[in-house]
C-alpha cells in the first residue's frame, strides 16, 4: 500500500511530500523545494530507497532543490509539463526575486502529458495536466488511496494565485472543475501549502470556486 509523509521546506512552508510503498519501500519525493537536509532525514527514519522526484511545477519553492538532490543520488526528475521550460530556466532569477538560495537549472528526464502515469513500487498514479498557476502545472493522483498531489492549484479555503507570468484565473478554475472534480467528492488533496482538504468540500464551500 502507498504511504506518505509531508514535510514543508522553504521559508514559503511548501508542501513537500515523501511517497511511498510500504512493503518494497521504494519512494519518490514530490516537490523538493530546499531543505533537502528535512527530506533526507525522513528519508532515513522511514528506512526508504529514494528512487524518484517527481515534480508538480517549477515555481523555486517547489523545485529549488531539485538539481542538488538529483544529482547526488543520480535520480530522475520526472515533470513537470513542458509548459514550465521557462520556468525552470528562470530559477536563478526566481532565487533572486525571493531571497532564496541560488536554485540550478536542470532538464526533465521526462517530461509529463494530461493522461500520462507514473509507477512507483507496482503502484500506478494518474497525471493531470492543471494549468493556470503555471502553464506546465500537473497534478498526481492514486485512485488506490484516493489521495492526490495538486500543487498550487487548489488549496483548502483557497486556489492558486494567477498573477506570475503566464497564469490566467480562468484557465485555472478549468483546471479545478474539469481535472479535479471528477476524481471524486472523498478524495484527499495534498496542496502546496496548508492544510489538506477533499474536493468534495472545497467545491461545496470554497469561496473562489463557488460551487462549481
Amino acid at each position: 500500500m502507498l504511504q506518505y509523509q509531508t514535510i514543508p521546506v522553504t521559508p514559503f512552508q511548501q508542501n513537500c511530500s515523501l511517497i511511498w510503498d510500504d512493503q518494497t519501500r521504494q519512494a519518490a519525493v514530490i516537490d523538493p523545494g530546499g531543505d533537502l537536509d528535512l527530506i533526507l532525514a525522513a528519508v532515513a527514519q522511514h528506512a526508504l530507497k529514494l528512487e524518484q522526484i517527481w515534480l508538480t511545477h517549477a515555481h523555486i519553492d517547489h523545485a529549488g532543490g531539485t538539481a542538488v538532490l538529483a544529482r547526488n543520488l543520480n535520480l530522475p526528475i520526472v515533470g513537470p509539463h513542458p509548459g514550465d521550460q521557462f520556468w525552470i530556466d528562470r530559477l536563478s532569477d526566481q532565487g533572486r526575486m525571493f531571497q532564496f538560495p541560488d536554485a540550478e537549472v536542470f532538464t526533465p528526464t521526462r517530461w509529463l502529458q494530461d493522461g500520462d502515469t507514473v509507477e512507483l513500487g507496482g503502484h500506478t498514479l494518474n497525471v493531470r495536466h492543471c494549468p493556470g498557476h503555471t502553464p506546465g502545472h500537473v497534478v498526481f493522483y492514486s485512485p488506490e488511496i484516493k489521495r492526490a498531489f495538486v500543487g498550487d492549484v487548489l488549496f483548502a479555503g483557497s486556489i492558486g494565485r494567477t498573477d506570475f507570468p503566464q497564469g490566467d484565473h480562468d484557465t485555472l478554475i478549468a483546471s479545478i472543475t474539469q481535472r479535479l472534480w471528477p476524481m471524486g467528492d472523498d478524495t484527499v488533496f495534498i496542496p502546496g501549502h496548508g492544510p489538506e482538504s477533499t474536493f468534495g468540500r472545497e467545491r461545496r464551500t470554497n469561496p473562489y470556486v463557488d460551487g462549481t
